[in-house]
């Protein structure tokens, strides 16, 4: 029998833990405090409607440095026939107000200073703009202009803002100008977060191999905190099933919500789901979401002291996967929702767009799959390109643009389809973000901080160089990296060009030379130092190679030159093993996945690798010349121009920039 209870939707599992928390009268407004209005208030949520004391302002004041008068004495002033206003006699018909003055009761406008002759007893122009003996006017004034009239701003009794409002800066203001000095909001929900794992290390430990550093609860807790909770990180709690209840039992006693981290999945030392079932009542164990498909959810009881007895409640637990991803995830599907019910505010909800995928995503027929993307704007399409899809790779998501949601029910989407995306990104963000597909190269990195600096966004995606061609001719990228060596010919890329994209105009622009060469561990265990040594008989059983994905250029690089050698792609031990960046075969040959693979001397060096140089080449961005005319890729060109970028490739191994802003090709 399965250790999960049942695999279930998603709506399911999110009915059965609301079922549960409305049956303990725990789906509501958990309480209320009354708090200082003061800057300590920025975020918090009203609990209830906050209703103007006083109005604002308060009385009819000046909005402008000038003279109060009466608009109908002004009547028929022009230009050749002004009319003059006396401030001495005695039915005064001018008084001098500074901006904010009250005004006088007789006076239903102001005429600012500048718009009057200041005259003195002898109807001379004066100097002395505050206390002239009369004003001469040369043009009439309506009734209330200049004037802020009293309640313009808000009016006693009137709502100033709804329960269930985030507060804002300027709601602070608006709050105290309607005469409050206090505001009643919702309790900040209290989230205890107990990481559990006997591989656990806290972070700074130095590390050995089987150790993990445990950043979980750290993200965890600024997520709680983001969403308006109250975290509290508990230590890292072994893998101990007595010791976890333990400390669940403790946490539960302060906090409205426990989340146990890790240990939810179903091996020998996974022991949330048993904790939450001794503890309390288990909901669910697996819900059909892709990452985060070992969830737990369920109720646990605690005592609650009172002044009459002691009585027993419950509140809710959450065992988060332990992969980084499927936890961030979790909090956002099933932690985000209770966190905005328990403070009387709407769910955080992401803009939904319709966006076309860049490449295939296969995704479970029976989950909700959660893609992690980058999106951008190419023309007036919006592309979805995904990113890895591992649990465990918490980058994705600090890269992610957004969110492609596949329904359950479907196996996948092709290339080209359209997708729902829930976004991250304001729409401003994407208009202003060049869409890279193609080559990987460690100086697009260098170059995407380079064009921050100018209000640009460089977002790339890894699919290889003729992918990255494919891409251009779909109209789904702004540029490509590509270094495809044609065989024939000796050059880079424009054959590939011309077969990729006919009748496309592009200007292609060399960005660095660098070379390629084999890594391999240091010191260099298995003594390889040619394509060669890979393929010979007596070393094929013991050297374990790593490859690029088909369509990139150092695959299409290695084939040439294996062609060259006479060595068939078979004799290899490895060759069908693919990475698709320079840096994934460094990190293979790193942790001893493989013994060698072909990549360029940077990626060797980022890993402290040694490097075996065999090639040079040149990598080039290409771009479809409609874009490189575009304001929006301007600041590229003034980069590759200048010096600044120039200095810090050269600092990178392996790269030579004696051909940075080349015009290689222009039609």
């Amino acid at each position: 029998m399965s250790v999960y209870l049942h695999d279930i939707p998603l709506p399911e599992a999110q009915a059965r833990l609301r079922q549960a928390l409305e049956e303990s009268n725990l789906w509501r407004v958990l309480g209320t405090e009354i708090i200082p209005l003061d800057e300590n208030a920025l975020g918090r949520v009203i609990s209830e409607p906050v209703w103007a004391k006083v109005s604002s302002p308060h009385y009819h004041a000046s909005a402008m440095d000038g003279f109060a008068i009466r608009a109908e004495e002004t009547i028929g002033a022009q230009p050749t026939s002004p009319v003059t206003l006396s401030l001495v006699t005695e039915v005064v018909q001018a008084q001098y107000v500074d901006t904010g003055d009250p005004l006088p009761e007789w006076a239903n406008a102001v005429i600012p200073i500048e718009n009057v002759e200041s005259l003195d007893e002898n109807n001379q122009i004066t100097q002395d703009i505050r206390a002239p003996k009369s004003i001469r006017i040369r043009a009439a004034v309506a009734p209330w202009s200049y004037v802020r009239p009293l309640g313009e701003d808000i009016v006693a009794t009137q709502l100033v803002l709804p329960a269930g409002h985030i507060l804002r800066p300027v709601d602070l203001g608006a709050i105290a100008a309607a005469g409050h000095q206090e505001i009643k909001v919702a309790r900040k929900p209290k989230v205890a977060i107990l990481p559990t794992g006997t591989e656990l290390v806290p972070i700074g430990s130095k590390l050995k191999a089987g150790d993990i550093l445990e950043y979980n609860s750290l993200v965890l807790a600024a997520q709680v905190k983001a969403m308006g909770g109250e975290p509290t990180r508990y230590p890292i709690t072994k893998d101990d099933f007595d010791l976890i209840c333990q400390r669940v039992q403790e946490a539960a006693q302060e906090h409205d919500l426990v989340l146990l981290n890790a240990g939810s999945s179903a091996g020998a030392e996974d022991f949330s789901a048993k904790v939450v079932e001794k503890l309390g009542t288990l909901l669910v164990h697996g819900v059909a979401v892709r990452p985060g498909h070992p969830v737990i959810l369920g109720v646990i009881a605690r005592s609650e002291a009172t002044k009459q007895s002691p009585r027993m409640s419950v509140i809710p637990i959450i065992g988060v996967p332990g992969y980084p991803v499927s936890a961030a995830l979790t909090m956002e599907i099933f932690v985000e929702p209770l966190l905005a019910q328990w403070q009387g505010r709407r769910s955080n909800e992401l803009p939904i767009k319709t966006a076309t995928l860049t490449r295939k995503i296969v995704s479970p027929p029976g989950d909700d799959d959660y893609v992690r993307i980058v999106a951008g704007k190419v023309g007036e399409k919006l592309l979805a390109a995904p990113l890895s899809r591992g649990a465990g790779v918490i980058t994705s998501l600090v890269q992610a643009d957004g969110l492609a949601v596949i329904p359950r029910g479907t196996q996948g989407l092709e290339a080209g389809e359209q997708v729902k995306v829930h976004l991250y990104r304001s729409q401003a963000e994407l208009e202003r973000t060049i869409f890279c597909i193609g080559s990987h190269d460690l100086t697009l990195d260098l170059l995407a901080q380079f064009l921050a600096q100018k209000d640009r966004r460089l977002v790339s995606a890894n699919v290889g160089s003729q992918g990255g061609l494919i891409a251009l001719r779909r109209g789904e990228a702004h540029l490509a990296g590509s270094h495809l060596l044609d065989t024939q010919t000796g050059e880079y890329n424009i054959s590939y060009i011309r077969q990729y994209m006919p009748n496309i105009p592009v200007k292609v622009v060399a960005l660095v030379g660098r070379d390629q060469g084999l890594m391999v561990k240091k010191g260099n265990p298995k003594g390889v130092k040619s394509l060669e040594d890979l393929s010979r008989a007596e070393r094929s059983r013991s050297v374990q190679f790593v490859n690029r994905q088909r369509g990139a250029g150092t695959r299409v690089l290695l084939d040439y030159h294996l062609g060259l050698m006479g060595i068939v792609p078979d004799a290899i031990v490895g060759y069908t093993q693919e990475e698709y960046t320079h840096l994934g075969v460094a990190a293979a040959v790193a942790s001893g996945r493989a013994d060698c693979g072909l990549g360029i001397a940077a990626a060797a060096q980022a890993l402290d690798l040694d490097f075996i140089p065999l090639f040079q080449e040149r990598y080039d961005l290409v771009i479809p010349k409609e874009h490189a005319q575009s304001d929006l890729l301007s600041p590229l060109f003034g980069i590759l121009a200048g010096r600044e970028f120039r200095a810090e490739v050269s600092k990178l191994t392996g790269y030579h920039v004696s051909v940075m802003g080349t015009v290689i090709l222009e039609d």
